[in-house]
């Protein structure tokens, strides 16, 4: 009788053991699977007539991952670029016939405008979402964040002139109640949320260096 020896590469023999398409996902992701998952109001259990709880949830899901929000506030004529106020230069006003019905720069920040009444989730839900069980780290939660292109600059002078904001993906690590305001990091060419190592940023709470 012989033990039974497993090959060295091993691992690469079953990868060319590969029969037809597969229905795993072999994407790569810093985000946990719950954090894509739309909240729904369904008993868990089915009525007579209704969908599944499962089979909503999914739709919505695809539903909410097929929106994109620059391209939906460019159907309605708003620039985003526009939104963040920039610091007033009188000497470089453009001519009345340029700026149509408005004369004067955008100087309110979007939060005067926030509402958050119709929300179907708290700020401090959303976070959570980052929670997988038996783990006490939070992974980052994904979003949309609109975030100057250069991060020098924009830290340096986020009313700069010069600046260009976008719609950008984030990874959303932390929530400040006091000042109602969020901690992101941008993701990078992967979709993935790391920093300079390579290495999955995660929050474990607040360091003592704030």
């Amino acid at each position: 009788v012989t033990k039974f020896k497993v090959p060295a590469d091993f691992k690469s023999l079953l990868d060319k053991q590969v029969v037809g398409p597969s229905t795993e996902d072999l994407s790569e992701s810093d985000f946990p699977v719950q954090s894509f998952k739309p909240k729904v109001q369904l008993p868990f259990k089915r009525l007579p007539g209704q969908n599944p709880r499962k089979v909503e949830i999914e739709r919505r899901r695809r539903l909410y991952l097929s929106f994109d929000i620059a391209e939906l506030l460019a159907s309605k004529g708003i620039d985003s670029n526009q939104l963040m106020p920039r610091h007033y230069d009188p000497d470089n006003m453009p001519p009345l016939e340029e700026t149509k019905d408005t004369v004067f720069p955008i100087y309110l920040p979007l939060k005067v405008f926030d509402n958050d009444e119709f929300d179907c989730r708290t700020p401090e839900e959303w976070i959570s979402l980052g929670l997988e069980p038996g783990s006490s780290d939070r992974k980052p939660v994904p979003g949309k964040a609109l975030l100057p292109t250069d991060d020098v600059l924009g830290h340096e002078d986020p009313k700069s002139q010069e600046l260009i904001y976008k719609w950008i993906d984030v990874g959303v690590l932390d929530y400040d109640k006091e000042t109602d305001l969020y901690l992101v990091h941008k993701t990078d060419e992967k979709g993935l949320v790391r920093d300079e190592e390579g290495r999955p940023i995660l929050n474990g709470g607040i360091t003592p260096e704030g």
